[in-house]
C-alpha cells in the first residue's frame, strides 16, 4: 500500500508539473520553485480527495532524496560561484594592485541562489540597512570593507560590525577595487569620457598575470637517473608550486633541461640544483617577463579630438559625475580660458600614477596640498572631485555590464543609501 501511495503521489506531482509548465498563464520561474517546494512536503495524508482515497498514519512525506531540484525546475537560477565567474570576466582580479584586499571578502555558510546584488562604492551602516531590507544575497563594494588583517571580529569597530551583519544575514561581501581601475572599459576609462572623445593611453601599463611561473632555470644533468633525483628533490622543497620542465634529446654533455617556477620556488630549487655538480655547473637562471595588456593598466592620458577650456572642462566633469561643486588649482599661468588638449585622470587618489605626467589638466578624487603645488608649479591645472565622487558614477555603468550577463532572476541594484562622507557646506 505504501509504495502504491508513494507512485501515485509522484504521478500527481508530475502531472501538476506537467500541467504547470505547459499552461499559458503568467507564472514566474520563482513561483514554479515555491510551488515545488511545497508540493515536496505535502503529507500523503493531504491528497486525499473527498472519498478520503488515503488515511495513512502516521503520515508519510516525499523522501528527500527524490525531490526535485530547483536547479532542474529553474535553469535561470545562480548560485554565488557562478556569479563570481561573470565577475572575474569583466575584471580579472589578477590585474589588481599587488597590495590591494580584492575578491570574495564575506562567503555565507550556507549556499543559497543570488537573487538580488547590490553595487555601491563603499559599504557603511546606511548601505547595509539598505541591503538587509531588500534581502540582498550579493553586496559589491567597491571599495573593500576589510583591508587590513584582524584577529577578532566585535561589535565596537564598525567595519568588522558590517562583517558580522553580513554573516548573519547570509550575504556575500566582493570587492573589485582596482582591478576595475584597470580593465580595459573600467573606472578610468569612464572617468576620461567625461572631456570628449580622444586618443587615450594608460600611464602605467599593466601586464600579463595569467601564468604564475616567473622564472626559467636552465642546467644540464649526467644520466637520466640523476634526472628523477633532481626532480623528485626539487618537488619535496616547494610541494605547493607546480614545477613545468621540458628535456630535450641527450648529446655527450648530458641532457639538458629547461625547467620554470614561480617567486615563491626560485631560491629553494636553485639550492637544491646547486647540490648536485652537474646541474651547478651549468645552471642559468633566466626572469620571464609578462607581456604588456593593450588598455589596461592604472590612469588614463587623453589627447582630446576637441580641445575644450578649463571653464569647459570644469562644466563638462560636473555634468559627468553628477556634481554641483568641483575644486580647481589653476596651473601657473593658466586661466579658465586657458585650453586643453591634453588630460591625465585617475581615480579616487591619484597623485603617485599622476606625478610627473605632461599635461593641461589634471582629473582625481584627491591629492595633497604639496601635491597639487607641485602640479600647479608645472603649468599643470588640478580639478579635484573627492575621492569617491571620481569612482561613484562607474556603478550604473557596470550595473549594465552585469546584468546584461545575468539571468532575469537576478536584480542588479545601485545603492541609493551611498555617498561621499564630505559635503560642500
Amino acid at each position: 500500500m505504501l509504495t502504491g501511495c508513494r507512485n501515485l503521489s509522484w504521478t500527481f506531482l508530475s502531472l501538476t508539473y506537467r500541467c504547470v509548465c505547459t499552461r499559458r498563464s503568467p507564472i514566474s520561474q520563482t513561483s514554479l520553485c515555491s510551488f515545488t517546494s511545497t508540493v515536496s512536503s505535502i503529507p500523503l495524508t493531504s491528497l486525499s480527495n473527498s472519498h478520503s482515497l488515503f488515511l495513512l498514519h502516521p503520515p508519510v512525506y516525499f523522501s528527500p532524496t527524490r525531490r526535485l531540484s530547483s536547479s532542474a525546475l529553474c535553469p535561470n537560477l545562480m548560485e554565488l560561484k557562478e556569479v563570481l565567474q561573470v565577475l572575474e570576466q569583466l575584471a580579472p582580479l589578477s590585474q589588481a594592485e599587488s597590495w590591494d584586499n580584492v575578491g570574495l571578502l564575506v562567503e555565507p555558510s550556507k549556499s543559497r541562489p543570488v537573487k538580488t546584488i547590490l553595487l555601491t562604492n563603499d559599504l557603511t551602516d546606511a548601505v547595509m540597512e539598505e541591503a538587509e531590507n531588500m534581502s540582498c544575497d550579493l553586496i559589491i563594494s567597491y571599495h573593500p570593507p576589510l583591508f587590513r588583517p584582524i584577529k577578532r571580529l566585535v561589535l565596537k569597530d564598525w567595519k568588522q560590525r558590517l562583517a558580522i551583519r553580513a554573516v548573519e544575514a547570509g550575504m556575500a561581501v566582493f570587492s573589485p577595487h582596482t582591478s576595475w581601475d584597470t580593465v580595459k572599459g573600467g573606472v578610468n576609462d569612464w572617468l576620461v569620457g567625461g572631456l570628449g572623445s580622444g586618443q587615450v593611453s594608460v600611464l602605467n601599463q599593466a601586464f600579463g598575470g595569467a601564468n604564475s611561473h616567473s622564472h626559467k632555470l636552465e642546467f644540464t644533468v649526467r644520466s637520466a637517473e640523476e634526472l628523477n633525483d633532481v626532480m623528485e628533490e626539487l618537488k619535496a622543497v616547494d610541494s605547493g608550486t607546480t614545477l613545468q620542465h621540458s628535456v630535450s634529446r641527450p648529446d655527450s654533455s648530458g641532457i639538458h633541461v629547461s625547467l620554470t617556477c614561480s617567486d615563491s620556488a626560485l631560491t629553494p630549487s636553485v639550492q637544491t640544483l646547486l647540490r648536485h655538480s652537474a646541474s651547478s655547473q651549468s645552471l642559468s637562471i633566466l626572469k620571464l617577463e609578462k607581456s604588456p595588456l593593450p588598455g589596461h593598466g592604472q590612469g588614463r592620458l587623453s589627447v582630446l579630438d576637441q580641445p575644450v577650456t578649463v571653464a569647459t572642462a570644469i562644466q563638462k566633469m560636473k555634468s559627468h559625475l553628477g556634481l554641483s561643486h568641483l575644486r580647481l588649482a589653476l596651473g601657473v599661468g593658466r586661466t579658465q580660458e586657458s585650453s586643453v588638449c591634453t588630460v591625465a585622470v585617475c581615480a579616487g587618489s591619484g597623485s603617485s600614477v599622476l606625478n610627473g605626467v605632461a599635461a593641461d589638466l589634471y582629473i582625481t578624487g584627491e591629492m595633497s596640498h604639496h601635491e597639487v603645488l607641485d602640479a600647479v608649479a608645472k603649468g599643470t591645472s588640478v580639478l579635484l572631485s573627492e575621492h569617491s565622487n571620481s569612482e561613484r558614477g562607474f556603478l550604473a555603468v557596470f550595473r549594465e555590464k552585469l546584468a546584461v550577463r545575468l539571468p532575469d532572476s537576478v536584480t542588479v541594484v545601485v545603492s541609493k543609501a551611498d555617498r561621499d562622507p564630505l559635503d560642500v557646506v
